[in-house]
């Protein structure tokens, strides 16, 4: 089969770019074409059909690419016609959607369906834009906040839930009564969650008349998985540094917590973090080394003697966690989203409530007064866990099942 993925970022950006690549990869691998459509970027990994790309939308580009975002947010009239040339030129069997709004638009759904209505589309749910126009359930204030689950989107500007930006939250609530209007959702043949989790609050909104089912996302067939022998005693953070992911959170539960915590990543809070560290001073015990990649971040997460997701939103099947699962890492979590289904409080890691630091700080200890024996068990446990839950094969298998393609 021919299989055209969509995506706003053709670059390895986050999650959703992983998940992009990873799958594009399986695909490849059981046999099926698999061919590409996005935005033009200068990061871009080159293919074949960027000839067909739109032109670059960004809210944080110069003034001409946020008004054209602006005046083009519910419907581009570029990406209906770039996909349709794209449809023509390659007749694909299936498209597969991921992250589409504001840049690329649900217009590619019209010319989708205006150009073969048996083509199959599935549309991989990796945040909550369907149902909360600010896409994290999180209001201006950072909170989490479900009140536009009825669909009625007017909290998001009330509460502006978009960045503190009023005229953002306007944008962003416009577009999800638009989207709902046009009944661009109802046209999608399968919607698929990597989390149980997901899963529910889709459903709970009653958003679209389509099938929407659960798939945990699958690791790339290059990773390789496995148990250091050489494990420290540092605990790890890995990933962007912005107030949801609850970074500052752990940080400050470092104060009472006599271990090393080194934390990776960049992102908004980057200084507030380092400012943070030196405020409690705790230099000695906290290292922010920046973005690391490859090989390097390997060996750190390979290494490490716990890592942590102190999550403050409603996190989907974030990759860190897999990654860190397929070293045998034992985990520890905060309460919300999808982390609760890839921990089991006791067996592999274990679960705090969110923005608790008495909490946090008591399932640290906890993981550290584990013996040799209890240890290694919890290892085993992260690694079989991954083993049986993230394999790409198996995806494949799942994923065409569910839009009635064969293998």
């Amino acid at each position: 089969m021919k299989i055209l993925l969509v995506n706003k970022f053709h670059y390895k950006k986050g999650g959703s770019e992983t998940y992009y690549f990873t799958i594009a990869e399986a695909l490849n691998k059981a046999g099926h074409e698999v061919i590409f459509f996005s935005m033009h970027d200068e990061k871009n990994i080159p293919c074949e059909q960027d000839k067909y790309f739109i032109s670059n939308v960004s809210k944080k580009g110069g003034i001409k690419s946020k008004l054209k975002m602006v005046f083009h947010i519910v419907y581009s009239k570029e990406a209906y016609k770039k996909i349709t040339e794209l449809l023509k030129a390659e007749n694909p069997d299936v498209v597969i959607l991921n992250l589409v709004h504001k840049q690329i638009t649900c217009s590619i759904i019209d010319a989708i369906k205006d150009y073969n209505s048996n083509i199959k589309i599935v549309w991989t749910m990796h945040d909550l834009i369907t149902i909360c126009p600010s896409y994290t359930m999180l209001d201006g204030n950072l909170n989490i906040c479900e009140k536009c689950l009825d669909g009625n989107f007017k909290h998001c500007l009330k509460n502006k839930c978009v960045h503190g930006s009023k005229l953002m939250s306007y944008l962003s609530m416009y577009e999800a009564k638009q989207i709902k209007k046009h009944g661009w959702y109802n046209k999608v043949d399968v919607y698929i969650c990597p989390s149980n989790f997901y899963k529910n609050k889709l459903e709970k909104a009653k958003f679209t008349t389509s099938k929407i089912v659960y798939i945990p996302n699958p690791l790339s067939a290059d990773v390789r998985y496995g148990i250091s022998n050489d494990v420290k005693d540092y605990i790890l953070y890995f990933g962007r540094l912005s107030k949801e992911k609850g970074v500052l959170t752990l940080i400050s539960a470092m104060q009472y917590v006599n271990q090393e915590l080194i934390i990776l990543g960049t992102g908004p809070i980057e200084e507030d973090c380092k400012r943070l560290v030196k405020e409690l001073n705790i230099d000695d015990k906290v290292q922010l080394l920046g973005f690391k990649t490859g090989k390097e971040l390997e060996e750190y997460v390979s290494k490490a003697k716990v890592v942590v997701l102190p999550s403050e939103w409603y996190e989907n099947g974030p990759y860190s966690a897999m990654e860190a699962m397929a070293k045998g890492r034992p985990l520890i979590v905060s309460n919300l989203g999808g982390l609760l289904e890839l921990v089991e409080n006791g067996k592999n890691g274990f679960i705090f409530e969110a923005k608790n630091i008495d909490s946090l700080v008591n399932a640290i200890n906890k993981l550290y007064q584990l013996n040799e024996k209890e240890y290694e068990i919890f290892e085993n446990n992260s690694l079989l866990k991954a083993q049986n839950t993230f394999n790409p094969e198996k995806y494949v298998i799942n994923l065409l099942s569910q839009i009635g393609k064969e293998f």
